[in-house]
C-alpha cells in the first residue's frame, strides 16, 4: 500500500498542477513506447505493459474511469501484440508493414465509432467518468490502434492521431497536466512514424522479397 501510495504522490508541479510519479513515470514510457514501435522493436509491447500500469494508478487518482479501464484492457491487448510479434520473428524473422484494405479500413473506423458510444454511455450511466464520451473515445481508440499496430497495419498511426487529438484537452481538463504535454510530444512522433512506415509499406509492395522491414529495424539485403 505504501509503495501505491507513493506512486500517486507529486514530483513536481507544472502549471500549477501536481504531477504524481504515476503519471511522470507512465508517460516516460509510454513516450519509449512509441519510439520503439517507431523503430519496429519488439520491446516496445513490454514498456507499454508498464507504462499502463502506472497510468492506470495515475487515471484512478484523477477519476478517469474510462482511461483507467483503457489501461486494462491495453496490458492484455500488449500481450496480445506481444506474443504475434514474437510469432512472427520465430516463424519469419520479420515484420512486413503494410497498409490496411479496404474493409479493413471501414472495419477500424465502425470500431471506432460504435464502440465509442457504446462504452460512452456504460460510463455516463454509471458515473464513471466526468467527462465519458471523449473519455471512451480514448479507450476504443486505443485499442482500435494496438490491434492494427499488431497487425503491422500502417492506418493504426492514423488512429493514434486521432487519440492524441482528444487526449490532449481531456487529460488537461482532468488535471493531468503532464499527460497533456506529452501528448503534444506524441504528435510530432506520430507523424514521423506514419512517414516512416507508409516509406516502407510502398518498398514492400515493390518489391515484396526485399527491404522488408524488420522486428530489429534493420532490412533485410535483397536475397536474404
Amino acid at each position: 500500500m505504501e509503495f501505491f501510495t507513493w506512486l500517486n504522490t507529486p514530483v513536481f508541479e507544472l502549471l500549477g498542477k501536481p504531477v504524481p510519479w504515476s503519471d511522470f513515470l507512465g508517460n516516460i514510457c509510454a513516450l519509449a513506447t512509441v519510439y520503439l514501435a517507431l523503430r519496429r522493436l519488439i520491446w516496445s509491447w513490454p514498456v507499454q505493459i508498464l507504462g499502463s500500469v502506472l497510468l492506470f494508478s495515475a487515471s484512478v487518482s484523477a477519476h478517469l474511469g474510462g482511461n483507467a479501464s483503457r489501461q486494462v484492457v491495453i496490458i492484455a491487448a500488449a500481450i496480445w501484440g506481444w506474443t504475434t510479434w514474437r510469432r512472427s520473428q520465430q516463424e519469419k524473422g520479420e515484420i512486413r508493414v503494410r497498409w490496411a484494405t479496404w474493409p479493413e479500413r471501414i472495419g477500424l473506423i465502425a470500431a471506432l465509432v460504435l464502440g465509442t458510444l457504446g462504452f460512452g454511455y456504460v460510463l455516463a450511466v454509471g458515473g464513471w467518468s466526468w467527462n465519458p464520451y471523449p473519455d471512451a473515445y480514448i479507450f476504443i481508440g486505443s485499442l482500435v490502434a494496438m490491434y492494427a499496430q499488431g497487425r503491422a497495419i500502417v492506418e493504426f498511426w492514423f488512429v493514434w492521431l486521432a487519440v492524441d487529438l482528444v487526449g490532449i484537452p481531456l487529460a488537461v481538463m482532468g488535471g493531468l497536466v503532464f499527460s497533456g504535454a506529452v501528448y503534444f510530444v506524441f504528435l510530432v512522433m506520430v507523424i514521423v512514424g506514419m512517414v516512416d512506415w507508409a516509406r516502407r509499406s510502398r518498398q514492400t509492395i515493390a518489391s515484396p522479397t526485399s527491404g522488408a522491414a524488420t522486428l530489429d529495424g534493420r532490412e533485410d539485403p535483397p536475397g536474404a
